[in-house]
This record gives C-alpha cells, sequence and structure tokens, in this order.
C-alpha cells in the first residue's frame, strides 16, 4: 500500500485531505508542521508527500529541496492558498511533483497521488534494474581464486577508478568483454551508456558507418541519419572488441577521436564531440602487428596505456571446478532439471583438457553435458570423446613441458590466432602446409 503524509498546519483541512486520500486505497499519515514531518519521514517510508505552502516553520518550497536531498525518490506536491507563478517554478525547479491552488484544484489531487506513485514505482524499478546490471557485472562475478586470475582483477579493479583507455589482451574465450563490462560498472562511468562493437563483424564500410554515423544520403542506403557507437558512448563506455581487426584505414581516424575527442559522421563535413572512455580488447600480439606494418604503430601506443592480460583457462585449472558449479546451475535451471551433482571423473578430465577455447568453450561443453545427462550425476562418459581421452597418454596428449607439448601449444596458439585459416598459420610458423597437415594430424588438433 503506497504511503502519503500530508503536512499542513490546519487541522480541519489536513483531517478532511487524509479521509479523501485513505478513502483511495493509500495509507496515510499527518504532521502540522516541516519539522514533524521530516522526523515521521525518518521512521517510515514516504511515497509521496502533500504539502502546504506556508506552515509555522518554514515554506514549503524550500521544505522540497531538503526532501529530495534525503530522499530522492519521495514525490512531493505542494498545496497553497495563494498561488505564486515564481513559487511554482520555484518549486518545480527544486523537485517537485507538481504545485496547486487549494480549493480550485481539490478535483486534482487525486489523480495527481496516482501520477505520482506511478513515477515513484517507475524509478523504483528502474534503480532495480541498474542494480541488477551492477551487481551481474561487478567484479564479484568474477568466478575463480587462482592466482592469475586475482593478479588481473586486481589490475582491473586500480585502473577502473582511472579514466585510462584499457588495452585487454588474451586468448578468444578468456572474458574479455566481461572484464570490461567490470571495469564501466566500478568506474565513476556507472549508470551511463555501455556500448559494445566487434571490429570483426563488419566490412570496412559498415565498421566505418557503425562507429562514426552517417548522414542521410552519405551512401546508397542512408535512408535517414545514424547515430554512431562513439556518439551513443558519449559520457560512459566505448568497447571495441576484436581492434586488431580494425582495417587500417580506420585506425587513422580512430586515433584522431582518442586524442581530440572529435568525429565526423560519414557524409558531414562538422566535427563532432563524444567523452567516452575505450576499452579495446584483441586476441592478436598488436606489439608484433604493428611492427609488421598490419596495425598501426600510432594506434597501439595510445591504446596500450594500460595492458590487462587475460590467462587462459589451461593456466588456471583450480578455477574450474567453482566454473563448472556456476554453469551446471545455471543449465539446470534452464533445462528445468534440479541442480545436478558432479562426479570427481567429470572435474577430472575437464582438469586435464587443453581447453583452446577457455572459459566459452568450457560454459559450452558444460550446457551440452547437462542437456545430454539421464539422470542427476555429471559424468565423464557425457563429455566429447576428446576430452574424456584427455588425460591419456596417446599421441596428441602431450606434456606440456616436453618439446612436443610446446609445439603444439604453439601450433594452437597460432590456429587461434588466424582464427584457424591453415595457410596463414602455416605461413606465420614457417613451414609447408603438408607439414603442417601432418602436426594437426599428430596432435590431434582439430
Amino acid at each position: 500500500m503506497k504511503s502519503v503524509l500530508i503536512i499542513d498546519d490546519e487541522e480541519k483541512l489536513r483531517g478532511l485531505l487524509a479521509r479523501i486520500v485513505k478513502s483511495e486505497g493509500f495509507n496515510v499519515m499527518e504532521a502540522a508542521d516541516l519539522s514533524s514531518g521530516f522526523k515521521k519521514m525518518g521512521q517510515a517510508d514516504v511515497d509521496i508527500i502533500l504539502c502546504d505552502v506556508k506552515l509555522p516553520d518554514g515554506n514549503g518550497v524550500d521544505f522540497v529541496k531538503k526532501v529530495k536531498a534525503a530522499f530522492p525518490l519521495t514525490e512531493i506536491i505542494l498545496l497553497t492558498a495563494f498561488g505564486k507563478i515564481a513559487d511554482g517554478v520555484e518549486a518545480i525547479r527544486n523537485g517537485a511533483f507538481d504545485y496547486i491552488v487549494k480549493g480550485d484544484d481539490n478535483d486534482k489531487v487525486i489523480p495527481l497521488l496516482y501520477k505520482a506513485s506511478e513515477k515513484r514505482q517507475l524509478e523504483k524499478k528502474v534503480i532495480h534494474l541498474e542494480q541488477r546490471i551492477a551487481d551481474k557485472y561487478s567484479f564479484d562475478t568474477i568466478i575463480g581464486k587462482s592466482k592469475s586470475l586475482a593478479r588481473v582483477t586486481d589490475l582491473a579493479k586500480k585502473v577502473a577508478k582511472i579514466d585510462a583507455t584499457v588495452l585487454l589482451s588474451g586468448e578468444t574465450g578468456t572474458g574479455k568483454e566481461v572484464f570490461a563490462q567490470a571495469i564501466h560498472e566500478n568506474s565513476h562511468r556507472a549508470g551511463k551508456s555501455f556500448v559494445a562493437l566487434n571490429c570483426s563483424t563488419f566490412s570496412r564500410e559498415i565498421l566505418e558507418s557503425e562507429l562514426f554515423g552517417h548522414r542521410q544520403g552519405a551512401f546508397t542506403g542512408a535512408l535517414k541519419d545514424k547515430k554512431g557507437f562513439i556518439e551513443e558512448a558519449n559520457g560512459g563506455t566505448l568497447f571495441l572488441d576484436e581492434i586488431g581487426e580494425m582495417p587500417i584505414e580506420l585506425q587513422a581516424k580512430m586515433l584522431r577521436v582518442l586524442e581530440t575527442n572529435e568525429y565526423i559522421p560519414v557524409g558531414d563535413s562538422t566535427p563532432k564531440k563524444s567523452n567516452f572512455r575505450l576499452i579495446a580488447a584483441t586476441n592478436r600480439d598488436l606489439k608484433a602487428e604493428s611492427e609488421a606494418q598490419r596495425f598501426r604503430a600510432d594506434l597501439y601506443f595510445r591504446l596500450n596505456v594500460f595492458e590487462i592480460n587475460l590467462p587462459p583457462l589451461r593456466e588456471r585449472t583450480k578455477d574450474i571446478e567453482a566454473l563448472v558449479q556456476h554453469f551446471t546451475e545455471q543449465f539446470s535451471a534452464k533445462t528445468n532439471k534440479r541442480t545436478l551433482d558432479i562426479d570427481p571423473s567429470f572435474l577430472s578430465a575437464l582438469e586435464s583438457y587443453y581447453w583452446p577455447g577457455n572459459v566459452r568453450e568450457l560454459k559450452n561443453i558444460v550446457e551440452r553435458s547437462v542437456i545430454l545427462t539421464n539422470d542427476n550425476l555429471l559424468t565423464a562418459d557425457v563429455l566429447p570423446y576428446e576430452i574424456q581421452n584427455a588425460s591419456n597418454e596417446k599421441p596428441g596428449m602431450v606434456s606440456a613441458f616436453s618439446l612436443s607439448g610446446v609445439e603444439k601449444l604453439q601450433i594452437q596458439k597460432v590456429l587461434n590466432y588466424t582464427n584457424g585459416n591453415k595457410a596463414e598459420t602455416a605461413r606465420l610458423l614457417e613451414i609447408g602446409i603438408a607439414t603442417l597437415y601432418r602436426k594437426l594430424e599428430e596432435y590431434k588438433i582439430q
């Protein structure tokens, strides 16, 4: 039940108004002056205040500012016997919901109470949703207690408070966007936009339009003006995933934006400004890319203000159990199963696997396992064959510390870097394509 506090020094009028408001289903409290009214607000949750303007201990217009400072969600409707435009303007400026004249506008009071109540509920929902988002992307939701994860989490917490450009590097699937969201939600820009764009998804022309926006008629199909991600991120954070894939022609434009906060939409000639924080992510070695002139060195140095290299899952196997437990609970609920128990053999097989796809791959494997199991226990026999046999001494299953293990590791790393392009992998490894295929077969690399 919504609560209404009526503050008025005229007892009969206050009592009459209280009866009318109660008849509409509101819980009503009464006070004869501002001091006692403010005290009641500290004792009970008040949704709406109906307050006279002239009271023995002060002015309702000034009281609005005091209430809003202490209870920002409480709505205030001012009632006055003598309406003054200047008072009304000042009241609204101070945060009042409305300002009405007693007697002439009595029929407006109840509709205004309902409107004020709806506004209060909407604001509560918005705050609740914002809190859920903040909780979802807080550093506390990053799962794992391994030393390597704790180290990078500590770095991310420190840089979150500073408005510096961050470069998140690491293999695909290590959680770069999760870290980017957490940095944003723990920065002074929390509550503002977090805008994410994957640079590998679009052609150069479309990526330019997505980033900078465009004007109507800038190109075929540009039927109206379009805001770009840079403009959408104004005041907040722009997350550019796979920035190593950005065409080199756009890199110069991006560098200018970072240096001046100015950009020009496609088809326009007038610069616009956007104040945003950039967090970039890549699975490429941008230093090596810049040395090979495949990525602008000046942009690399501008991005590399604060680099955080996220560890691959194979370097934090102690976190696998906690991750599996989390994903099992998540997918058990999704598939309408009670939370499944986890057999030691299931965990042992997962901890022995190499995880080229990192946490993203683990998540997919757990979802698949939850779907396949017919009982209440996750066992190793529901895992893919290559994971079931990860710990066996067989061709292709080699120690990461042996020479062959190092070779396998390098091949998988370069394959990951080229997104599975075998011709490019062979070129970077400086071996023949036939040799590469032989190595893939030898090490059982898919």
